[in-house]
């Protein structure tokens, strides 16, 4: 199963030059890093990223990051997978440039039904 991050351009940078991701200033602020499942990550954008330019969203290895994945309730469209441990790069699965929020849902592959 994937699981996806929102990054802005200058924290994907980051985290190709350092093997890892400890979290945007928001998610160290929460204690654990927000990600999104594939059907959640197109509004998350538009909730959270609506006025970037620029956005690359990480499809992430969920069995990778193992016990550090909690599905949780939220607010807004729970439960999410939040994840109490760095970002290491080796459970990056694959990796979207997107030219804003609004083409996020576009630019990834289709949501599974099923």
């Amino acid at each position: 199963m994937l699981v996806y991050k929102i990054l802005l351009p200058a924290e994907w940078a980051e985290f190709e030059s350092t093997g890892r991701f400890d979290g945007s200033p928001f998610d160290r602020s929460s204690g654990f890093i927000h990600c999104s499942s594939r059907e959640q990550v197109g509004a998350t954008a538009m909730r959270v990223f609506e006025h970037e330019p620029a956005l690359v969203v990480v499809a992430l290895d969920a069995q990778m990051l193992g016990e550090s994945v909690r599905w949780e309730d939220a607010p807004n469209g729970g439960p999410f997978p939040h994840v109490y441990a760095d970002l290491p790069l080796s459970a990056v699965a694959a990796v979207y440039s997107v030219p804003g929020a609004s083409s996020v849902d576009e630019a990834l592959p289709p949501v599974a039904h099923g």
